[in-house]
């Protein structure tokens, strides 16, 4: 029998500001930047699951995305930079990828010799929209692209330009050195440096029924299928890790057999989930 599971889906410094406050209070938390669980959150313990990248996904139907799509991934920048392109973003202050898309403006800049002013080109223009809502924006051609998770153009089959590992935030050989050289300031004072996009997850009430919906949501191939980038060392953990959620993500790494279908079978229901995203 399955698990009901009662999933929310928010901007993540939205979800970290609402279980602050209390107003929510969920069995399981998942947030898209591991740095949120350093401050306000400061979980006893964490699971880094996967990765992800930043990339321009665009729409071939309309003028700017057809630039786009001439300009590739070499030159990418060029029709942004001369403002032929409406490009979507999300809030910073609400979630990572709204500051992690001005980290890759920022890199961009400094990265491409002929695009020092792309920065300050994009982020001037009002085009902020929800993180949930954001790549439907140009379905309907309101926009023409979208600065976005390499998962959400892979899960809608839209088409997009992937980044070079310079400016995409997914390569560890550029995460201290390089990413770590922009940061924002989120408005409750909080500076979050930039680094390698890393989500991460962890269970707030203990149960059966929350370890089993957790094993699911951290391991397996299912996160691959759907953009997401997976490491070896996946799920990694930090803090004080309790033994049943270890002895659950090692068995499902070493056989894989419930995670591998499509249906993604959780064991015997004990209670309701609530998962907030």
């Amino acid at each position: 029998m399955d698990i009901p599971v009662n999933i929310e889906a928010h901007g993540s410094a939205t979800v970290a500001r609402m279980i602050d406050e209390g107003q929510r209070d969920p069995d399981i938390v998942t947030v898209a930047d591991v740095a949120l669980f350093e401050r306000p959150l400061s979980p006893p313990w964490h699971a880094v699951f996967t990765s992800n990248s930043v990339v321009i996904a665009y729409n071939p139907d309309t003028d700017g995305g057809e630039r786009l799509a001439d300009a590739g991934a070499e030159r990418w920048y060029e029709p942004m930079v001369d403002g032929e392109v409406n490009i979507g973003r999300t809030d910073p202050d609400q979630d990572p990828l709204g500051y992690r898309t001005r980290f890759m403006l920022e890199l961009a800049s400094r990265h491409y010799d002929d695009a020092s002013n792309l920065r300050a080109q994009i982020l001037q223009r009002d085009q902020i929209y929800p993180e949930t809502s954001l790549i439907s924006q140009f379905e309907t051609g309101s926009i023409d692209a979208a600065i976005a998770y390499r998962s959400m153009a892979v899960e809608r089959g839209y088409e997009y330009i992937e980044l070079p590992d310079q400016i995409n935030l997914s390569s560890p050989r550029y995460a201290e050195e390089w990413y770590s050289t922009v940061s924002y300031t989120l408005p409750s004072g909080q500076e979050i440096q930039g680094g390698l996009i890393s989500y991460g997850s962890t269970i707030r009430h203990m149960s059966d029924a929350a370890v089993s919906v957790f094993d699911v949501h951290t391991t397996g191939r299912h996160l691959e299928e759907h953009g997401f980038l997976l490491r070896d060392q996946f799920p990694g953990f930090s803090g004080d890790v309790p033994r049943r959620v270890r002895q659950a993500t090692d068995q499902s790494g070493e056989t894989q057999s419930r995670l591998g279908g499509s249906d993604n079978q959780l064991s015997s229901t004990v209670s309701d989930v609530t998962v907030l995203i």
